[in-house]
């Protein structure tokens, strides 16, 4: 893998309370991009929220965003309490506590649906053809909240061959926890990657740069939602969040690749 183009220098952002700050970061200094999967490449939102419509039927006044970061409150928390529950099973306990808190009486049948929903989620349009080109330049892995058997579900939809997967399920914990971070590093230092070769390239601020930043990787905030009001599926991070680069999409970041072999200057974020 080729790794000594010349490329321009992109500036780094920060996001909430944090003081200004620049950081130079060039692609070219990574062999790894590292990727979460949910909200980052499969377009999660649309498909919660679709899950989520015979509940959401059932009730008055709550919104898709409102339905939205009531899930986001209710995954993270159970995630917190069942680290070692696989994301299926999870995702039929997240409905029946959404449900308890609606006021809505569920048949267990109804989570079940929600749970086994997962594969029906739509990957992003831009993601598969981004993945793929990036694929000719760098090694790509996954960081995934989920198990085995979802994100194998999901990456049939992104048709793209990573070079490594790590889920909830190899780790035992989930993401924000700093053990699946740990996990990541370990995996490729068995590989002979060191941490400064790693990207680590995600929607979510809670999930991924908060704890990423922390254990010293730099990171690519992949701002998915852009101008929409609030976090949605994603939990706003209690920390102030960095991130080294941002890119309004996975496109926009390939393109951020191709002008730099090009040796032309872009501006990321």
């Amino acid at each position: 893998m080729r790794n000594d183009w010349s490329r321009p220098r992109a500036h780094g952002k920060v996001w909430f309370a944090c003081p200004a700050l620049e950081i130079t970061v060039k692609l070219a200094d990574f062999k790894v991009f590292t990727f979460d999967c949910y909200g980052t490449l499969i377009d999660w939102e649309s498909g919660i929220g679709t899950a989520l419509q015979p509940l959401l039927a059932r009730v008055q006044g709550v919104s898709r965003d409102a339905a939205l970061e009531c899930f986001a409150r209710h995954e993270s928390a159970q995630q917190a309490e069942t680290p070692r529950m696989l994301y299926t099973e999870l995702l039929a306990v997240v409905h029946r506590r959404i449900a308890r808190e609606w006021g809505v009486t569920v048949s267990e049948d109804e989570h079940r649906r929600f749970a086994t929903s997962l594969p029906n989620w739509p990957a992003f349009p831009d993601s598969t053809a981004a993945l793929q080109e990036l694929k000719r330049r760098y090694l790509l892995v996954i960081l995934s909240n989920v198990d085995r058997a979802g994100f194998a579900a999901s990456n049939r939809r992104l048709n793209v061959v990573f070079d490594a997967v790590f889920t909830a399920e190899d780790i035992g914990s989930y993401k924000p926890d700093l053990g699946n971070f740990r996990y990541l590093l370990d995996r490729l230092a068995e590989q002979g990657l060191a941490r400064d070769q790693i990207l680590h390239t995600a929607q979510s601020l809670f999930h991924d740069h908060v704890p990423a930043k922390q254990i010293g990787l730099a990171t690519a905030w992949i701002d998915r939602r852009g101008a929409a009001r609030g976090s949605g599926a994603t939990p706003a991070p209690a920390a102030s969040a960095r991130y080294d680069l941002r890119f309004e999409s996975l496109a926009a970041m390939a393109h951020a690749v191709r002008e730099e072999l090009a040796g032309n200057r872009f501006t990321a974020g």
